[in-house]
C-alpha cells in the first residue's frame, strides 16, 4: 500500500513537471514568434498607410503638373500668336518707316476730288466710279501710299466741320478698304473741316466746291501705270 501511494505521487509529480516544462517552453518559443508576428503586422499595416499617402500624393503632383502643362501649352499658343502679330506690325512698321525715308521719290500717282451734298457725307455712286478708277492698278505698283483729307464748306460751327470733313474721309477710306482691299497702313486720313477752300468766295458754288474730299495716290515705283480720273465739274450746289 505504501509502495502503491508512492508511485502515485512519483507519477503525479512527473505530470506535474512535465507540465510545467511545456507551458515554459511554449512561453520561450512561440511568444516571441507571436511577437514579432505582431510587430511585421504592425509595420505592414503602417507601411500600406504609407503607400497609400504615396499614391495619393502621386495622382495630386500628376493632376497639378497636367493642369500646369496645360497652362504651358495655352502660353505658348499666346507668345506664338503675340509673336506673329509682333511680325506683322514689324513688317508694316518697316515699310511705313521706309517710306517716311524716302518720301523724296514719291510722286504722286493719281488724283480724284469726291464731293458731297450739303450736310453729307455719302458716297454718289459716280464718286465710288472716281475711286475705282485712281486705284485700278494698284495691285501692280510695290510702293505706295494714299493720302485722304476731308473738307467742308464755311457754313457751321467749326467742331461740327471738323468732324464732318473726318467722317467724309472715313467713308472714302472705308470704300477703298472694303472694293479695293487697300491695306489699311496705306491710308493717310485727315479731316480739315473749313480749312484750305478751293474757293474762297461765298456763293453756292464755291460752297459747293469747298464740300469735298481730295484723294491722292504716292508712288516711288520707276513706273506709274495708275489711272487718273477725268478732272469735272463739282455737282450742281445744293443748300
Amino acid at each position: 500500500m505504501k509502495h502503491t501511494l508512492a508511485a502515485i505521487l512519483l507519477l503525479t509529480g512527473a505530470l506535474v513537471l512535465s507540465g510545467c516544462a511545456t507551458k515554459k517552453y511554449v512561453a520561450q518559443t512561440v511568444d516571441p514568434v507571436k511577437t514579432k508576428v505582431d510587430q511585421v503586422a504592425d509595420q505592414t499595416s503602417k507601411q500600406g498607410a504609407t503607400l497609400d499617402d504615396t499614391r495619393k500624393q502621386l495622382e495630386h503632383d500628376e493632376t497639378e503638373l497636367s493642369a500646369a502643362s496645360e497652362k504651358a501649352n495655352s502660353a505658348d499658343t499666346r507668345a506664338t500668336d503675340a509673336l506673329s502679330r509682333a511680325d506683322a506690325v514689324g513688317r508694316r512698321t518697316d515699310e511705313l518707316r521706309q517710306v517716311v525715308a524716302n518720301l523724296d521719290d514719291y510722286k504722286e500717282a493719281g488724283q480724284a476730288t469726291i464731293h458731297f451734298a450739303f450736310n453729307s457725307d455719302k458716297l454718289t455712286d459716280e464718286s465710288k466710279q472716281d475711286l475705282d478708277k485712281l486705284v485700278a492698278d494698284h495691285n501692280s505698283l510695290k510702293r505706295y501710299f494714299i493720302a485722304v483729307e476731308g473738307f467742308t464748306d464755311r457754313i457751321g460751327p467749326d467742331q461740327y466741320n471738323d468732324q464732318l470733313s473726318r467722317r467724309r474721309a472715313d467713308r472714302v477710306v472705308q470704300y477703298l478698304v472694303t472694293h479695293h482691299n487697300i491695306p489699311l497702313y496705306r491710308v493717310h486720313m485727315l479731316g480739315l473741316g473749313k480749312q484750305k477752300p478751293v474757293d474762297e468766295a461765298k456763293t453756292r458754288a464755291a460752297r459747293a466746291k469747298n464740300r469735298r474730299v481730295e484723294v491722292t495716290m504716292f508712288s516711288a515705283d520707276s513706273t506709274l501705270s495708275v489711272a487718273q480720273p477725268e478732272s469735272k465739274a463739282p455737282p450742281k450746289p445744293q443748300q
